[in-house]
């Protein structure tokens, strides 16, 4: 019987004939040869946070759900090996009664750890790469069934390629991160006009271990978010904080995402009566709970990498663009910035980013606005986000990443029979046209 899943903004379906809940790494390897045995296909599912079919299953669905918690802590050497399919809430959490933290981290913690290193997933910071720079080490369940423990030392090539992999080299099963010890900053939200940030974009980088901001369509104010480490005692309120900030501010940004669904030329009023109210204030606590912000409102996104000094003619290019066509859009446009790295399918390859997303409310229109903005992108050099929507394909792909070919090899190595695909990643990677 098939079962009905969906992504969580639910703008991918699929019907898998079967679901499986491996609790161990012999359980892994089980399903992957009965898929071999019986000529299926599988494919790995975290949260479903993706807004690509990345993860979809006409076949079988594999949840790593049940492979959650700490392996091995290693405080000498400041790592720790973990369950592929651990939240990041929780991972943070478990690691803080370690003493321990990551580096950075995004702003949404429901994904699992395998899965937002496998997408590329990333924070905000000059100083710091993506979350899979994190990785020191791999183990994984190969397409033939095989368990490999993977590292720079052990296996050099083949690293960077399962650092970022879209999940088609094999299912991760443990994660070794390199972490540091916990550490808590002050957190603190401004509102400016638009035209200021973007006169002070270098100093505003520089000067803040973590920096990003929120524009707003056809509105002048934005809002700073900055984060720095700090020895303050923690000011953080937690029932407060959920109370004002998830609760409140969700509540508010629903019923308002509503009207604009129900009424769209509400959407630019709407746009600018959500800058103003822009909230004004700082916090302290420590790091991995302030990293991650409440989603309750769903919507679909597109998100790009772009060369880091960039940032400030694509936004200019972008407004240009919206006043222009005059999208029905209310969502906020978030810009944050991230250090190069050398992870072959990585968006940062080889140069350090900037990162620019967009937003459509949940079953409000949103193909001519990512259209239009996506040729903006593309002008600039742009690679998408592997979870985060986009139109590109394996041609247009492999002028992107200098390493498109050496990973193209890797795959084949680790899934010769394409057991780890589906028919999203066949057109991603060209294996249909091969």
């Amino acid at each position: 019987m098939r079962i009905a899943w969906s992504n969580w903004s639910g703008s991918v379906q699929a019907s898998p004939q079967m679901v499986l809940y491996p609790d161990s790494i012999e359980a892994v390897v089980e399903a992957v040869q009965m898929c071999r045995r019986e000529g299926r296909r599988l494919r790995v599912v975290g949260t479903g946070h993706s807004f690509t079919p990345i993860a979809a299953a006409s076949d079988v669905l594999v949840s790593l759900d049940r492979m959650q918690g700490l392996v091995e802590i290693d405080a000498v050497g400041g790592t720790a090996t973990v369950w592929a399919g651990t939240k990041l809430k929780l991972l943070g959490e478990l690691l803080f009664r370690q003493g321990l933290a990551q580096e950075n981290l995004g702003d949404i913690d429901v994904q699992s750890i395998a899965g937002a290193i496998s997408t590329g997933t990333h924070g905000t910071g000059r100083q710091f790469g993506n979350i899979a720079t994190q990785v020191a080490g791999l183990t994984l369940v190969t397409g033939t069934g095989e368990v490999i423990e993977c590292t720079m030392d052990s296996h050099p090539e083949a690293f960077r390629a399962m650092q970022v992999s879209l999940g088609a080299l094999g299912i991760i099963v443990q994660v070794k991160l390199k972490l540091r010890s916990a550490f808590k900053m002050r957190y603190e939200s401004r509102r400016v006009p638009l035209s200021t940030c973007l006169e002070q974009l270098p100093a505003l980088a520089d000067a803040h271990r973590h920096f990003e901001f929120y524009w707003f369509p056809y509105a002048d104010p934005c809002q700073l978010k900055t984060m720095d480490e700090t020895d303050e005692p923690v000011s953080s309120r937690r029932v407060r904080d959920y109370v004002s900030d998830v609760l409140l501010e969700n509540a508010a940004f629903g019923l308002l995402s509503g009207l604009c669904r129900r009424f769209p030329e509400l959407c630019a009023p709407i746009s600018r009566f959500s800058a103003s109210q822009v909230p004004v204030g700082s916090r302290v606590d420590y790091s991995h709970r302030l990293f991650a912000t409440k989603r309750l409102v769903r919507f679909n996104e597109m998100e790009y990498n772009l060369p880091a000094d960039a940032m400030p003619a694509v936004i200019e290019e972008m407004r240009a663009v919206m006043a222009r066509n005059r999208f029905a859009v209310h969502f906020p446009i978030e810009c944050r910035y991230a250090r190069g790295d050398d992870i072959w399918l990585s968006p940062a390859y080889g140069r350090d980013s900037a990162y620019i997303a967009v937003h459509m409310y949940k079953g409000m229109t949103y193909a001519p606005y990512f259209a239009a903005m996506e040729r903006i992108f593309l002008r600039y050099g742009g690679r998408p986000h592997w979870g985060k929507m986009h139109s590109l394909h394996a041609s247009q792909l492999k002028g992107l990443y200098p390493m498109w070919e050496p990973f193209a090899r890797v795959r084949a190595q680790y899934d010769p029979e394409g057991v780890l695909l589906n028919p999203y990643l066949e057109k991603l990677f060209g294996v249909s046209e091969a």
